[in-house]
């Protein structure tokens, strides 16, 4: 029959009894450390801590793991880490400031030095804002 067929008996009983190679092994070990990882560390790490916190636990094994091995995993995985985007002040030339009135009759004028005090609370992030 593998005349027929074309192929070695090897390969024949090879693809009746498929076995997982050392590489596909290792790369589940790997996955579920990644997941572990990932999931302890609240979904925060991307590739390169990771990379740091497996190769921490796989140097007493003797083993080591690239970013570029992990970051394929973890495509595999279909996971990235939770990226938030930094608050940025937004700039006097892209929004017009609108004129409020004065409801609280606030009086700045002063004769001399701290007299009176103000709180800039321009930095803080509002949903018009950010």
């Amino acid at each position: 029959m593998c005349r027929i067929l074309g192929v070695s008996r090897a390969q024949y009983y090879r693809y009746r009894s498929p076995k997982p190679s050392k590489r596909r092994a290792e790369d589940e070990d790997l996955k579920q450390r990644i997941l572990r990882i990932f999931a302890e560390f609240k979904q925060r790490y991307g590739v390169m801590k990771i990379h740091h916190e497996l190769n921490l636990e796989l140097q007493p094994l003797q083993r080591r793991c690239s970013p570029r091995r992990i970051s394929r995993l973890m495509k595999e995985l279909d996971i990235h880490s939770v990226t938030v985007n930094k608050w940025k002040a937004a700039s006097a030339s892209k929004t017009k400031v609108e004129q409020r009135p004065n409801l609280l009759k606030q009086d700045f004028s002063t004769t001399g030095l701290n007299q009176k005090w103000t709180a800039d609370m321009t930095y803080i992030q509002t949903k018009r804002n950010g």
